[in-house]
C-alpha cells in the first residue's frame, strides 16, 4: 500500500510498533525499503498509546488515514487475549479520536472476513448479519466496524470498513498458512492441514487489494438518503459509513490450494492431517459486486500467478537456491 501511493506521489507516514508476534527483522526490511523514498516517514509507536499518536498526527497532518494495524491471527486470540484488547480496541480507538480531532478527510480501515463467524449462507454479503462471531480475534475486528459507525454518526467522520479475505503474497506474514506452508516445502518439514476436507479460503492476492484500497481511499462515503431505519442494512447508514467485502470471490479448497504451491514451487509436500482448531471456520466466499459497483474492483491475479509471484519472493529474500 505505502509503496503505492509513494510511487504516485503521495506523502505517506507510517506507523508501526514492529513488536515481535512475527520476528521484526521482517518489519524492518519493508521499511528500509520505503525509506529509500523521500516522500515516506517513518514512527516507531504503539498506536494503544494515545499522547504518542497526537505526536504522529499533529506532525502528519493527514488528510487521509488507511489504518491496517491489528494484533492479528485467529489462533493467536486464543493464547494472548489481551494483545487483542490493546491493539484492536484501545489501539482503534485511539484513531478514531486522532481522525476526529484533525477533521480527517477518510478513514478507511481493516476488518476481515472473520467477522462473519458461524454465518453458513455463501457468498457472504455485506447486507447480511455478521452478529456471531467465533473467535475474539473476529469480535475486536466486528467491534471496529461498529465503533466506526459511532463515530460517523456523532462526528461525522467518513469510514470505509474493508472485510479482507485471507490476503497473501509478496513481504506477507510468516504466521499466515501460505508463508508456513512455503517455508516447510523448502525445508522438507511436514505440511498440517487441518479439516482438509472442508476447508476453503478465498485466496485474495496483495495486488488486487492494493487496487481497490487506492480507489477507494479517495470516495469517502456519504449518508444512504435511501436507508430505511425500520429495516435496516448492515452495509450501509445514515451515517458516512460503509462496509465493503474485498476478497477473490473464489474459494479454493485446502488441498487446491498446496497441489498450486507445490508447483510454484517445485517441492513436493509432505502432508499431515488434524482437525480445525477453536475459532476456524470451514469456508470464506466473498460476495464482492458492492465493491465492483463502487469502484470497478475486478481481481485481476490467478491463485497460480499469485503463488509464482510470492515463492519467487521467498526465496530470494530467504536466499534459497535450488
Amino acid at each position: 500500500m505505502c509503496r503505492r501511493l509513494l510511487d504516485a506521489g503521495v506523502r505517506v507516514w507510517g506507523v508501526d510498533d514492529l513488536n515481535p508476534y512475527y520476528d521484526p527483522r521482517l518489519k524492518r526490511d519493508r521499511i528500509a525499503l520505503l525509506a529509500a523514498s523521500p516522500g515516506f516517514t517513518f514512527a516507531e509507536i504503539d498506536i494503544a498509546d494515545q499522547a504518542a499518536l497526537d505526536a504522529v498526527a499533529d506532525a502528519a497532518a493527514p488528510e487521509a488515514v488507511i489504518h491496517l494495524a491489528a494484533q492479528a491471527g485467529v489462533r493467536y486470540s486464543l493464547e494472548a487475549p489481551h494483545a487483542y484488547g490493546r491493539a484492536n480496541l484501545t489501539g482503534f480507538l485511539n484513531m478514531l479520536e486522532t481522525c476526529r480531532r484533525r477533521a480527517v478527510g477518510h478513514l478507511v480501515y481493516a476488518s476481515s472476513s472473520s467477522v462473519y463467524g458461524a454465518t453458513t449462507a455463501t457468498p457472504f454479503s455485506e447486507h447480511a448479519g455478521a452478529n456471531h462471531p467465533v473467535s475474539l480475534y473476529a469480535a475486536t475486528k466486528r467491534a471496529n466496524e461498529l465503533m466506526a459507525h459511532t463515530y460517523a454518526h456523532l462526528f461525522g467522520l467518513p469510514t470505509t470498513g474493508l472485510r479482507f479475505f485471507t490476503v497473501y503474497g509478496p513481504w506477507g506474514r510468516p504466521d499466515m498458512a501460505y508463508f508456513a506452508f512455503t517455508k516447510a516445502l523448502f525445508a522438507g518439514e511436514p505440511i498440517t492441514l487441518f479439516d482438509a476436507q472442508r476447508m476453503r479460503r478465498d485466496f485474495t492476492y496483495i495486488d488486487d487489494i492494493v487496487d481497490a484500497v487506492v480507489r477507494l481511499v479517495d470516495l469517502p462515503p456519504a449518508p444512504d438518503p435511501s436507508f430505511d431505519p425500520a429495516h435496516p442494512d448492515p452495509a450501509r447508514s445514515t451515517a458516512p459509513w460503509r462496509i465493503f467485502n474485498i476478497g477473490n470471490h473464489t474459494p479454493i479448497a485446502l488441498t487446491d490450494f498446496v497441489a498450486a504451491l507445490e508447483k510454484a514451487a517445485g517441492r513436493t509436500a509432505i502432508i499431515r492431517h488434524a482437525p480445525a482448531p477453536p475459532g476456524d471456520v470451514p469456508e470464506t466466499f466473498a460476495d464482492v459486486s458492492d465493491l465492483t459497483t463502487a469502484v470497478g474492483f475486478a481481481p485481476k491475479t490467478t491463485l497460480a500467478d499469485g503463488l509464482a509471484q510470492f515463492v519467487g519472493w521467498y526465496k530470494n529474500y530467504f536466499q534459497i537456491v535450488d
